[in-house]
């Protein structure tokens, strides 16, 4: 695996670096926050997005695309992480896109795909039911009835869920609530009869929702993928989403380092720079180590996705896990770095704190990813 960016990558990850630090700076997090702002992003920076082609980035050109792959995309992510930029990129390109992509007939990949990469369609995956990630537990119902099917049941943690313009609905066709198979994928509109959806607003100030669906009447056109077989689709979602979060992660734990390095270099305490203690140097040191390391596994996740190999699975949990303690672990340093002032709202640093804490838990969490990694390899 090479870990050397080609030409085009790295004119698009320089392309994206300038964008989000002049358009989409830490400061419009704060002012979505402040402003308590309905949608939760900013619409105008998410169609100057779509125009630079990072909607499409996954998509085939034929769609509307640029079809530059997932390691595009997570370069992209990555920039976001830095700058915690709130965009519909996880839900509606990485997430729900690759679900239509994967899963769609021909009719839903030309409507959908379409739609996704010219900036005009917003999409949520509705999957958790729980407080904490549980793909395999599906308690929600679609029953049929001829040449349709009601949904009855409630989803949690639903990304970007009371703006989207169309949800992806993980229901159960059959069996038991936690057999892996009878999970079947259905495209639903937030606007039907039955359907509630109450925002949620998170500890990092981003959007999610509770969606609850009380007799929602969905055509059988409007199934993704097979009936009884959505669950093979939906992890390979959940393990593209995961890599593309650990790229996010990434992004937003250089970017805690960087500040925290500068900030080491000012700071003085006792006529000197508190970056000129040793044991400081030392903690830093540790820190640089390990985001080297993560580094690698991301950029090895998303090259796995990329040339499309057997072991993506494994992969995807080695870098959720990785980025999510290490998230936790940098940010955690950082605060304490910049003393009792890292804790007010005057500095950055708790933001990205924030923000590490809800990222490592979507889609699991480091503890999650480890006994799945073991699982995956027969122990």
């Amino acid at each position: 695996m090479s870990l050397v960016l080609t030409e085009e990558q790295q004119l698009l990850r320089d392309t994206a670096t300038q964008f989000f630090q002049e358009r989409l700076p830490v400061a419009n997090l704060r002012k979505l926050r402040d402003t308590k702002d309905a949608t939760g992003f900013d619409r105008a920076a998410w169609k100057e997005m779509t125009d630079l082609g990072f909607a499409g980035i996954l998509i085939s050109e034929k769609y509307g695309g640029t079809e530059f792959g997932p390691v595009g995309l997570g370069l992209v992510l990555e920039q976001t992480g830095r700058t915690l930029a709130a965009t519909p990129l996880v839900s509606t390109v990485l997430l729900c896109g690759s679900a239509v992509q994967l899963a769609g007939n021909a009719t839903q990949r030309q409507e959908i795909l379409s739609a996704i990469a010219a900036g005009e369609r917003i999409m949520a995956l509705a999957l958790e039911e729980g407080p904490h990630h549980n793909p395999t537990r599906i308690a929600t119902r679609a029953e049929a009835q001829g040449s349709s099917y009601r949904l009855n049941g409630s989803k949690t943690f639903v990304l970007d869920g009371h703006v989207a313009d169309q949800l992806i609905v993980v229901a159960r066709t059959s069996g038991a609530d936690t057999d892996r198979s009878g999970v079947t994928l259905f495209l639903v509109d937030p606007k039907a009869e039955g359907v509630k959806i109450t925002r949620t607003l998170m500890v990092d100030s981003r959007n999610a929702a509770n969606i609850e669906f009380n007799n929602v009447t969905v055509s059988a056109s409007a199934v993704l993928g097979s009936v009884d077989g959505g669950n093979d689709v939906l992890e390979q979602v959940l393990d593209i989403g995961r890599i593309g979060l650990a790229a996010e992660m990434l992004g937003l734990v250089q970017q805690t380092f960087d500040t925290t390095l500068a900030y080491l270099k000012e700071r003085k305490q006792f006529g000197k720079v508190i970056g000129s203690f040793q044991a400081l140097q030392n903690r830093m040191a540790n820190l640089f180590a390990e985001i080297e390391l993560c580094r690698s596994v991301v950029l090895d996740g998303l090259s796995a996705l990329e040339q499309r190999r057997n072991d993506v699975p494994q992969i995807a949990s080695i870098a959720k896990a990785r980025l999510s303690d290490i998230a936790t672990i940098v940010t955690n340093e950082g605060l304490q770095m910049h003393g009792g002032m890292g804790m007010t709202d005057q500095f950055d640093v708790g933001l990205f704190m924030k923000r590490a804490r809800v990222a490592a838990a979507t889609f699991g969490d480091g503890n999650f990813h480890r006994e799945r990694y073991a699982t995956l390899e027969g122990y």
